[in-house]
């Protein structure tokens, strides 16, 4: 199969979703359940997490080998540096590359569960650039990573965050995934920052279709979001009503998608929370209604909307 950098800059837009390690016989169930729902929609690619801490280390190989090799899906493994030393890491990218697997989504990841500060492991290492290049000169895998619209929640400033993003591209990043952002002006003003500075690399949108109330103030809350006061009435509004705030979700994400792949975003990263329904009806609506096709500008380089996002 192609790398995901290779499918990245063709006439067609990639569609990309991201699952979960299931962590408990429910969650065992509701995964293989999206998963055999969503495989049909013949996604340009899948992702598998990691757990804080690196917490489901194993269970990530396991399962992207699974979607390889049962479903025939090109499938890469987030993978991080928190909870291991170098060596450990290593040990971990000779089973993924032993497996069979091609892609790698780089990332630091976040602290084991109870613990407030990332701090390097002994013998680890402290920053995602450093991962990236051990990626790069030693294996032969595609690489992604992670970028913030709002900035990361732990970086100093905006400006600072981009010079620390340019250090992970320039050791070796194929493309880039978004953190979930619910204003597309957010993403067209980060994309325009990155060119400056001399990032060239993709940036494809990550996208989380909203379908519980609580469960996005708590998402958001964690990863540092913002939701759009009109979009905050909007769910205030049907906060006790769990099915119009799905459907709620369903509608805003799909014009947010129509939006940025109408001005060039190179694709789109759902956000699964390995539930099927919300992804399948937002991508089977974007590919009747190809929004794509009104770009001039190429699927590579987002251009500004004329009003606003």
């Amino acid at each position: 199969m192609p790398r995901i950098s290779e499918l990245l800059g063709r006439d067609e837009p990639t569609f990309s979703f991201e699952f979960m390690p299931p962590r408990t016989p429910e969650g065992e169930e509701n995964f293989k359940q999206a998963l055999a729902e969503l495989a049909p929609l013949e996604p340009s690619f899948v992702s598998v997490t990691y757990g804080a801490g690196g917490s489901t280390r194993e269970k990530t190989v396991e399962i992207v080998r699974h979607i390889k090799d049962a479903h025939g899906l090109e499938a890469m493994a987030h993978f991080t540096c928190v909870g291991a030393s170098v060596d450990e890491l290593r040990e971990t990218l000779e089973e993924i590359r032993e497996a069979g697997i091609d892609n790698v989504l780089a990332l630091r990841g976040d602290p084991p569960r109870g613990q407030t500060d990332w701090v390097a492991s002994e013998g680890g290492l402290e920053y995602s650039h450093q991962l990236v290049s051990l990626l790069r000169d030693n294996y032969d895998f595609g690489i992604g990573a992670a970028c913030f619209p709002e900035t990361h929640i732990h970086a100093v400033s905006p400006e600072a965050d981009l010079q620390y993003l340019k250090a992970k591209v320039d050791a070796g990043v194929d493309y880039l995934i978004t953190q979930l952002f619910f204003d597309n002006a957010l993403y067209y003003d980060f994309v325009e920052r990155a060119r400056a500075i001399g990032i060239e690399v993709p940036i494809i949108p990550g996208i989380m279709p909203i379908t519980g109330y609580g469960q996005i103030k708590t998402i958001t809350g964690l990863c540092g979001a913002s939701l759009p006061e009109h979009v905050l009435g909007e769910l205030d509004a049907r906060a006790e009503d769990r099915e119009a705030v799905a459907e709620f979700g369903v509608s805003y994400a799909t014009m947010q998608c129509a939006d940025l792949l109408a001005h060039g975003a190179p694709g789109i990263h759902f956000c699964t929370m390995n539930r099927s329904p919300a992804t399948r009806a937002i991508l089977s609506a974007l590919r009747l209604w190809r929004p794509w096709d009104t770009s001039r500008t190429g699927l590579g380089e987002p251009r500004r909307p004329a009003v606003g996002a």
